[in-house]
């Protein structure tokens, strides 16, 4: 076995939870190293919207200059029910610092992540390498993974483990921390067309027409993010009645893209499917291990939550933990971060997962009444700017509101310089 690679932090995941809590940590002088299993950032259709507070936290870290020629701001949105406009939305109405939902392909927020990283003495992300194990002693604290690289099998011992591997942690299994995985009705198809000359580049468009539904997002450079949704376990059936199934569920959600999905969707190869599903978990820690983004508490696709959830985990728990390796015994330090990390993230998680169950519950609605029901809610919400502003607020703003009141919220990271000392991973 190869000689173990020792580090304060060893992070499991290299997607934007776990990269972003690298950064941080990196930042605040505790070394750490990053184990992600792929050797690029190669993750199309995958997280590629970024609600305002993770725009709003990406430019204080520095990383949304890198990336801005390849972002997408997304300026209004619309809920189209049956042919008719239920509620709209323009985010150009609140008064933020970062007002817009961006589009962001993951590859190169994953690169600029890893770039502003690889700068910093302390940072280490080991490509290629995948954690088969947890290191403990029964019934004692992790202390670390055990690894399979390209040279062999390793161990990278830690103080603190970090389970960012996504919605089918693999770190989460090993922990043994309990947890319930509720499947949804649905899952989605993804995949992208050029955007019709008819569509403006700024607006996220949600169709409906009775259970069927679409999501049309505007993307870099001039394309349109499609998602549309089947039946649980349904792909099956649908691919047998051939690519003109697709063909037609587009016709009736949105005949404008119709043409462009004829030429670029052309078989089921060109669509990705996602399996909706959300992830509960009560405990996001033990003695040694945290979870967070997907790993602690997975998502569904609406509105763009789950990468906004686990950049803001990643701002959280580095403070957090920098903070409790100033302290003497850093063990029970690290214990006592965990569990407030838990406490200060998962009110808003909660909340984001609520408004989530309840569009999906509006969405699967079939027939006159319940359609008729779900779009009159809409439409009450829309003509009443007051709900109106207080949802999208709670969704999208609440990291912003509350540094508006409490500027140390999220503090600046201080950047290590030449005479800052820094553990580096051996």
């Amino acid at each position: 076995m190869t000689a173990a690679v020792e580090a304060q932090v060893c992070v499991v995941g290299g997607g934007p939870a776990g990269l972003a809590l690298a950064l941080e940590l990196a930042r605040r002088s505790v070394s750490v190293v990053v184990v992600e299993q792929s050797s690029r950032f190669d993750r199309s259709f995958r997280g590629e919207s970024i609600s305002p507070d993770s725009v709003w936290l990406l430019q204080r870290m520095g990383i949304l200059d890198k990336v801005r020629d390849q972002t997408l701001e997304t300026r209004r949105m619309e809920i189209v029910d049956r042919g008719r406009t239920v509620l709209s939305a323009n985010f150009s109405d609140y008064d933020q610092p970062c007002p817009y939902p961006m589009e962001l392909p993951q590859p190169p927020l994953l690169t600029a992540l890893a770039d502003a990283g690889s700068e910093l003495p302390g940072f280490r992300l080991m490509r290629k390498t995948v954690a088969t194990a947890l290191l403990r002693e029964a019934g004692g604290p992790v202390t670390g993974v055990r690894c399979k690289g390209p040279d062999g099998e390793f161990e990278v011992r830690a103080t603190l483990t970090v389970g960012a591997d996504g919605r089918f942690s693999k770190t989460r299994e090993m922990s043994g921390l309990p947890y319930e995985k509720v499947p949804l009705e649905r899952d989605f198809v993804w995949f992208k067309v050029p955007r019709p000359a008819v569509w403006d580049g700024h607006t996220y468009r949600i169709r409906i027409i009775d259970n069927r539904h679409g999501l049309f997002i505007p993307t870099v450079p001039d394309l349109v993010r499609v998602g549309f949704n089947i039946p649980k376990g349904g792909l099956r059936d649908m691919r047998q009645q051939g690519i003109s199934a697709l063909h037609a569920r587009m016709d009736e959600l949105a005949p404008e893209i119709s043409q462009g999905v004829r030429e670029s969707v052309t078989q089921w190869s060109d669509t990705s499917m996602l399996d909706i599903f959300t992830t509960v978990v009560p405990r996001w820690s033990r003695p040694g291990l945290v979870l967070i983004g997907d790993a602690a508490h997975t998502l569904t696709p609406v509105l763009g939550q789950g990468v906004n959830h686990a950049i803001t985990d990643a701002a959280v728990l580095a403070r957090l933990v920098a903070d409790a390796f100033g302290e003497g015994d850093e063990p029970a330090a690290l214990g006592r971060a965990t569990q407030r990390f838990q406490q200060e993230r998962e009110g808003a998680v909660t909340r984001a997962r609520g408004l989530q169950l309840r569009q999906e519950k509006a969405f699967a609605l079939s027939g006159r009444i319940p359609g008729l029901l779900r779009s009159t809610a809409y439409r009450l919400a829309n003509s009443s700017s007051r709900i109106k502003r207080k949802v999208f607020a709670n969704l999208y703003y609440p990291l912003q509101e509350a540094a508006a009141s409490d500027p140390l919220l999220i503090a600046p990271v201080p950047v290590p310089g030449p005479s800052t000392t820094v553990h580096s991973p051996t």
